[in-house]
């Protein structure tokens, strides 16, 4: 009876072990488990090679599904204008990026990578998606609620192609207009973009107010994970030139340019993007003080930051294995990515389906945008006299003339990171609604619109227009290639401002992503919008043009006289604007 017993009690232990390791393997894939559970699980299993692949983001167009398990990739973006397909539908990019992932899900760990994407005014890659105002617009607003039915809006969007990460919002402070991408700050004033920052629990869902500062917090399948962008200082750069240096005390930088970051922070980020710039002659990925001590240490801030460069492979196996490089400072790196990706249920729901691709450019959002429109724009002029405002126009009137480069060129609304890097210009790109197609859907029926892009004077004054509507502004651009020393508007603008203006009572409306140099035309126009970029709901500008809204907007930018007054912005000791910070006029609805 022993003898048979011996065994018996042996088999039964060995089931017992394999049962226990079996159950531990799988611990870090137990959604019940504490997080940094999860986390220390999985990091002890990894090898050098799979921790090194985690922390290494690839280029859609390299991302093959045996790329992802060779090298065991933790994370994937598209840049500007790199799609599956020309105009590619919902469908396709979630087919794109699944076939991505399923090659992460191969490997021997499973872990699942995470896809990136620029959506910075919407899902601004795709095509048919809801445009929204770039940031420049919004910081009029100065509506935190408003900003946050947009993150929603957003999120939705960009989970319905199947993507899980955005790399919005930039919150810098724009402090010189000569900045190529100072149509991606809110405003020159840090308050304004601290408030703005309400754009993250949109994008990533409300943290809970128990919840401990520097923790990532991304509610589910409908959400995505933001990053706060770029750290710190990108806005005040020498002559606004893009990935310069900043010149700035200590103290300074803490109070224009950190404060958004505070936010940011608070509300859960998952993900803090490192400027190119300098601070002070040092390159902000170098500043060991900043990034480590300052946001890691002092801020708390546990979670990846993802540095703008790819890393090489080889390169740093090689320097970790030559203890050039601390394992634990990989297994650091490592595990903020892991956090990340555990927190937004990644490992739980790795794949996308098909039940969100009706949000993508859904009504719902591009109401949502027609109102951001609304209340984004600032009337900087009405009429030639306080007595005698232009507007709002009537919809009834014999004749309207509508001209400009601007007016029915949805690219050049939209401005850059839409569908492309830089943007385009026409009528093809996208769905929405161009500035003129508005003006016709608003006004009676009776009204004649005429539509003239660059009329002479002849042709203006032998037509007996009731008035005129002229829209122009800048072509799209976006980083370097928006850096501008003189901030002008290029022709045929001015010239279609003058051959206008000086005949007929006329309103112009500026389509730029920031204040232009507009002084020596100001005497000439009876009323001025300045719309910025409106993105692909046009009927917006119609709302406020014709009085089925009044404008509320005011200025989240100095607007300046001439470009030698730069850098100048509200608070500095000699601050001599054409319009001032927070200047806008007002106009009351008409009944109709």
């Amino acid at each position: 009876m022993g003898t048979t017993t011996t065994p018996l009690v042996l088999v039964l232990l060995f089931c017992c072990l394999v049962s226990v390791l079996q159950a531990e393997y799988l611990k870090y894939k137990d959604p019940k488990q504490p997080l940094n559970v999860r986390i220390k699980n999985l990091l002890k299993r990894m090898t050098l090679e799979e921790k090194i692949g985690q922390m290494v983001q690839i280029e859609r167009s390299v991302a093959t599904p045996q790329v992802m398990k060779k090298y065991f990739i933790g994370s994937v973006l598209s840049g500007g204008e790199s799609v599956p397909a020309t105009n590619a539908s919902a469908e396709t990019w979630i087919q794109m990026v699944n076939g991505i992932q399923n090659g992460s899900l191969s490997t021997r760990l499973g872990i699942p990578m995470i896809y990136g994407i620029d959506a910075v005014h919407g899902n601004n890659n795709v095509y048919k998606a809801t445009i929204f105002p770039h940031n420049v617009g919004l910081g009029v607003t100065r509506d935190p609620v408003l900003i946050k039915k947009i993150g929603d809006a957003t999120a939705l969007e960009v989970r319905a192609t199947g993507i899980q990460y955005v790399f919005a919002p930039c919150i810098a402070v724009c402090r010189d207009p000569r900045w190529g991408r100072c149509f991606e700050s809110y405003s020159e004033d840090p308050k304004i973009a601290q408030a703005m920052t309400e754009i993250i629990p949109g994008l990533q869902g409300d943290i809970s107010s128990n919840s401990r500062k520097g923790v990532p917090y991304v509610s589910g399948k409908n959400k995505v994970a933001a990053c706060a962008k770029h750290y710190v200082g990108d806005g005040g750069t020498t002559k606004g030139i893009n990935e310069n240096n900043t010149v700035i005390s200590y103290s300074e930088l803490l109070r224009i340019h950190m404060p958004p970051y505070y936010d940011s922070i608070v509300k859960g980020v998952s993900t803090v993007m490192v400027s190119y710039s300098s601070w002070n002659g040092q390159k902000m990925h170098a500043n060991h003080f900043l990034v480590t001590n300052y946001l890691k240490n002092k801020l708390k801030f546990r979670i990846m930051v993802p540095f703008n460069f790819t890393e090489f492979i080889d390169v740093l196996t090689y320097q970790v294995k030559n203890n050039i490089i601390p394992v634990s400072r990989i297994d650091d790196a490592v595990k903020r990515i892991l956090r990340v990706k555990f927190v937004m249920g990644l490992f739980e729901n790795p794949l996308a389906d098909l039940s969100l691709v009706n949000q993508l450019g859904s009504e719902e959002h591009r109401q949502i945008a027609r109102e951001a429109v609304r209340k984004s724009l600032v009337l900087l002029k009405n009429g030639k006299s306080a007595e005698k405002p232009l507007l709002p126009l009537p919809k009834k009137a014999a004749k309207i003339l509508v001209a400009g480069s601007h007016a029915d060129n949805l690219g050049y609304q939209c401005g850059g990171w839409t569908i492309t890097w830089q943007g385009l210009g026409g009528n093809n790109l996208t769905v929405g609604t161009t500035i003129l197609e508005a003006v016709k859907q608003t006004i009676d029926p009776a009204t004649k619109v005429v539509f003239n892009e660059n009329p002479d004077s002849n042709f203006v004054k032998s037509n007996n227009f009731s008035c005129a509507i002229v829209v122009v502004g800048e072509h799209p651009y976006a980083t370097t290639f928006g850096d501008s020393l003189n901030l002008t508007i290029p022709e045929p603008g001015p010239s279609t401002i003058t051959n206008v203006c000086g005949s007929i009572q006329c309103v112009v409306v500026l389509i730029t992503g920031r204040p232009v140099v507009i002084q020596p035309y100001l005497s000439k126009v009876d009323a001025l919008v300045a719309a910025w970029l409106p993105g692909t709901e046009g009927q917006g500008v119609a709302d406020l043009l014709f009085g089925d809204y009044g404008f509320t907007g005011k200025l989240a930018r100095t607007w300046f006289k001439t470009v030698d007054q730069l850098p100048m912005n509200v608070g500095d000791k000699y601050y001599d604007p054409l319009f001032p910070f927070g200047f806008g006029l007002s106009t009351n609805p008409t009944k109709y």
